[in-house]
């Protein structure tokens, strides 16, 4: 007979951002606990709200099967005397299966007789593995952990109620203090507890007491209320899918409701107004039909329509109290000067190991004009960057930023434009951020990319110049996510950036003298090999194959944007009937190039030939290297890939290792040629072709 629990474990208000990932959690581990315990189910029901977790698993089998199960035993050398006695090895084995000798048998394994048993285990009821499940629980993992009482025990929240019932009966355990029972809670302030006849009463008693416990249910009521709202007044609103999760676990009982703030407010950038409301109060923001913001929120209140005007009555106060704040720091900021913030910023401390925050600009001015130059900006474009690399930091000095931090690059532009700055260096301000997540939007500009990728190479070189360098899990500085943002603006752009570049900005920051007191140079090489690591992460990401990814990473181009190129080529190809041999040509001539002698590779010297394949070889090599550069990472695959009939030729008709040392070494160092060529693509030994 399918049987039905019910799990709930009842908490004080848990934060938010815990309860969609801990009910994931809760859902994870028990599935695997009831696979590992071999009971049967056919479907488990997560319900969350901020005060409980629970699951309602349907279709549980009433035990375990029986299963007959071999166990492998000492050696029989070991169990048995010369006489053929057992020894106290084999009757302890077979004391400790539940069995005797007489049960033993003997089966070989690599040449070696064993003793064997035949163990009969049957299975437990569900009901005893059911009461496993306080493991489960409590092995559970938060982002904060918190202790009460005198306990020593941590969890998310501290632990106010158990429910473990089976159809109609209460699974025993306990936690703490707390035992399992059949009682629930309804809602704090509308609802009362409950006694549950059964399991499969848990939702409906609930909703009677005033909780949906169906988050997805919940979400979409509140989503519902929100739409009809929008609908009676002619509003629209875009629901913010972040604060929608993050508003659905703040309420059991959701009631929406609309709300106004004074017109006079409407003089602050929007952007101000947005973060007042969505980030700090957790409202949602009212446009008109014509996208224009207008004085209007929409709120969701954890309880029932009762009084509701006190409610919205408090919000808005609360709200004014907040924009307030927002205009005063707005209108006494205007009274400075763009000027007179980066003077300030003399005083402001990027970091105390490496220099004030006037110092990187002066740094991030250097390197992006290296980077601008080398990807062909005009001089209009590079007047702009240099004229942005020198401000995009004031606005943290403002009073805006300092009192809503999510604002910086956007306080930032408007103030730019309200002191003159034209819009290309104010939005270049704004997009240095940019990517401010791991899959955030990209800098639109091109003087807003190459600011953002300055900024965050020195960031990365500087802070592994001072020996902070990411370990483990370990990132306080972001220096991951500014690496891939780099990767991600490359890509995006088709813009190449080499070591050599980075080389030359940290040269170009000691001509000019703002380098810091840093050997930036002893960690080139670690921060492109960060760089590539990033690389590797997103294609990993991306499902390309292992090896490929392998190869590319592990080949000595630092061109960045060739890597991505290079792994999609090597995809790309990878189904190809000539691939595997193309491949394998490539990585003969890789394998006995490594065999060269660096202080005797030189120009290949035709005076030493012997075939006809050796001048054949060196004509199609030097066709491939003549256009090599003119050739996008496609085009070079396929000139390589070419060459295998003439590699494969070569190969049959010369004995590299030649008796002869100049032969020898000509012939290395011709191999040695084509190797540096192959290596653009990556370390193809990597690849796994069969």
């Amino acid at each position: 007979m399918a049987r039905t629990f019910l799990l709930e474990i009842g908490l004080e208000e848990m934060p938010a951002h815990v309860v969609t990932p801990s009910i994931k959690q809760l859902v994870q581990k028990t599935r695997k606990y009831l696979k590992d315990q071999r009971i049967a189910f056919d479907d488990i029901k997560p319900f969350s709200t901020p005060r409980r977790l629970a699951l309602k698993i349907t279709g549980l089998a009433d035990k375990q099967p029986d299963i007959n199960e071999e166990v492998k035993g000492p050696a029989k050398k070991i169990a048995q005397d010369a006489d053929g006695n057992w020894s106290k090895a084999a009757i302890g084995f077979t004391r400790g299966q539940g069995l005797t000798v007489d049960d033993i048998t003997f089966k070989e394994l690599k040449g070696v007789e064993y003793v064997y048993v035949e163990k009969h285990i049957a299975g437990q009821p569900v009901e005893e593995v059911l009461a496993g499940l306080k493991d489960v629980l409590t092995s559970m993992t938060f982002p904060t952990m918190m202790k009460w009482g005198s306990y020593h025990f941590e969890y998310i929240r501290p632990i106010k109620w158990l429910v473990a019932l089976l159809d109609d009966k209460v699974i025993p355990f306990q936690i703490l203090d707390v035992d399992t029972d059949r009682i629930t809670r309804g809602h704090r302030f509308l609802g009362k507890d409950i006694t549950l006849n059964n399991a499969a009463d848990y939702e409906a008693a609930l909703t009677e007491e005033f909780v949906i416990a169906d988050a997805d249910k919940r979400k979409k009521e509140i989503k519902t209320q929100i739409d009809r709202i929008a609908a009676d007044n002619n509003w629209t609103i875009n629901i913010d899918a972040d604060l929608l999760e993050e508003v659905n676990n703040l309420v059991e009982w959701p009631t929406a409701f609309a709300g106004s703030f004074d017109d006079k407010y409407l003089s602050i950038p929007d952007e101000v107004l947005i973060t007042s409301m969505r980030d700090h109060q957790r409202f949602f923001y009212v446009l008109d039909k014509n996208g224009k913001l207008l004085p209007k929120f929409i709120s969701v209140r954890n309880g029932n329509a009762e009084h509701i005007e006190n409610v919205v009555s408090g919000n808005e106060k609360v709200l004014a109290a907040r924009l307030s704040d927002a205009m005063f720091f707005y209108e006494e900021d205007q009274k400075q000067t763009v000027a007179d913030y980066v003077e300030r910023l003399k005083d402001v401390s990027f970091h105390d190991k490496i220099s004030t925050m006037y110092d990187k600009m002066q740094r991030v001015a250097v390197i992006a004009k290296q980077v601008g130059t080398a990807l062909g900006l005009n001089d209009t474009q590079l007047a702009d960057v240099d004229r942005a690399a020198h401000i995009y930091k004031f606005d943290l000095v403002t009073g805006m930023v300092g009192e809503f931090a999510e604002l910086q690059g956007v306080m930032g532009e408007k103030y730019a434009l309200l002191n003159g700055e034209n819009a290309n260096v104010a939005t270049a301000v704004r997009e240095h951020y940019m990517p401010i997540s791991a899959d955030g939007d990209l800098p639109a500009t091109t003087d807003g990319a190459v600011l953002a990728i300055a900024d965050k190479i020195d960031s990365i070189l500087t802070f592994f110049s001072a020996d902070m360098v990411p370990s483990g899990s370990n990132d306080p500085y972001a220096l991951r996510r500014q690496a891939t943002g780099i990767v991600r603006i490359i890509r995006a752009q088709n813009w190449h950036l080499d070591q050599n570049l980075i080389e030359t900005a940290i040269k170009a920051e000691t001509d000019a003298n703002v380098a810091p007191d840093l050997d930036q140079a002893a960690q080139v090489n670690a921060v492109v090999a960060f760089l590539k690591d990033r690389i590797k992460v997103t294609l990993l990401d991306e499902k390309t194959r292992h090896d490929i990814v392998d190869a590319v990473i592990a080949g000595p181009n630092t061109d960045l944007l060739d890597n991505f190129n290079a792994a999609k080529t090597l995809s790309d190809h990878q189904n190809d009937a000539d691939f595997k041999g193309s491949i394998e040509a490539l990585n003969r001539v890789l394998r006995l190039a490594e065999k060269a002698d660096a202080s005797k590779v030189k120009p290949v010297d035709a005076s030493l030939f012997d075939n006809d394949s050796e001048p054949k070889l060196l004509a199609a090599v030097n066709a491939v290297a003549a256009k090599a550069d003119t050739l996008d990472i496609p085009a070079y695959y396929e000139a390589l890939a070419g060459l295998q009939s003439v590699i494969n030729e070569y190969f049959d008709a010369t004995m590299v290792m030649d008796k002869n040392e100049d032969v020898k070494n000509n012939r290395l160092s011709q191999l040695k040629q084509l190797a540096d060529l192959i290596l653009r693509l990556g370390d193809l030994n990597q690849l796994i072709v069969k």
